[in-house]
């Protein structure tokens, strides 16, 4: 029996060594990797065992809505180190194997873990504004999911187990492109060309105007940045889809927008989610007269 409870000590702490971000970060000399942390920024965890630092008040609410990218960092720093193997486990190499999201044109350099793709790369830097507490809205380390199930799940607060609910989170760039919706011939792989190359040029200098006014993106640098090229505005609409539905994005108001909603629309909301709205809106592409006269004419299925 002494036997079998030093077994399962040992592998129960060799759970926690793998497993628990927390066990590493709390070691002395544990430094940030990026510019996003300060060297000298305490470990809020400091002086707790990883049973006490999970139950953080910065896990919860209200905490976690103030909760600033260097809080999180100064204990989760590891999540932008430098990770990404060399080789899977089935022995492909990753400088052979190429991602279909590597395809875009703005995709620069190698592949990179997750959380350095949407915090300290180039294209993350220059267009999105991402905190950590936009996707991590805390952590209850209690039971996730109500037992029974009911049928107000998530309007109850349950994400199934899940630390994200990737609903709100991921499905905002990593949806479905809806060609069919924006009345397209086809899928945009496929059209591009016939609408010169360019979402700004073909549609968007006069429908839809009003965009990208969150907190979490930076809207002049895309702005700029899709009219210099349309692999910026289709890798976060389509390029890099991970899901089989897209997101339903709010439909902003746009001068010259007709009154009549279509029926695919009605069910959108016509502002973003407050924690995610900015309080002074940015001034996006002004529409050329043919295409606000288009937008009048009731062609504003974008």
């Amino acid at each position: 029996m002494k036997k079998t409870g030093n077994t399962i000590a040992r592998v129960y702490g060799a759970i926690l060594l793998f497993c628990c971000p927390l066990t590493a970060v709390i070691a002395a000399d544990a430094q940030p990797v990026a510019s996003v942390v300060q060297a000298t920024t305490p470990s809020l965890a400091a002086g707790l065992d990883y049973e006490r630092a999970r139950w953080h008040p910065l896990h919860f609410k209200p905490a976690i809505d103030t909760a600033t990218n260097e809080q999180c960092l100064s204990c989760h720093q590891e999540v932008l180190e430098p990770s990404v193997k060399t080789q899977s486990p089935a022995g492909v190499k990753s400088a052979d194997a190429l991602a279909w999201y590597q395809t875009l044109e703005v995709y620069t350099g190698e592949q990179e873990t997750f959380h350095r793709r949407h915090l300290v790369t180039p294209l993350a830097q220059q267009v999105m504004d991402l905190k950590c507490n936009f996707c991590h809205q805390g952590n209850n380390p209690r039971e996730e999911a109500p037992v029974p199930p009911t049928a107000t799940t998530k309007e109850a607060g349950f994400t199934l187990r899940k630390m994200v609910d990737p609903e709100e989170t991921c499905l905002r760039c990593h949806g479905r492109h809806p060609s069919e919706l924006m009345g397209l011939p086809g899928p945009w792989e496929e059209t591009r060309e016939m609408m010169g190359n360019s979402c700004v040029t073909a549609c968007h200098s006069g429908i839809r105007t009003v965009r990208h006014q969150v907190n979490f993106l930076k809207t002049e640098a895309i702005e700029k940045a899709g009219q210099d090229n349309s692999d910026t505005c289709f890798g976060c609409h389509g390029g890099r889809q991970w899901y089989r539905i897209s997101y339903p994005y709010p439909r902003h108001a746009w001068p010259g927008m007709p009154a009549a909603t279509p029926d695919w629309a009605k069910d959108r909301p016509t502002e973003s989610d407050v924690r995610f709205r900015v309080s002074t809106p940015v001034a996006t592409t002004t529409g050329s007269p043919a295409s606000t006269e288009a937008a009048k004419s009731g062609d504003t299925k974008k």
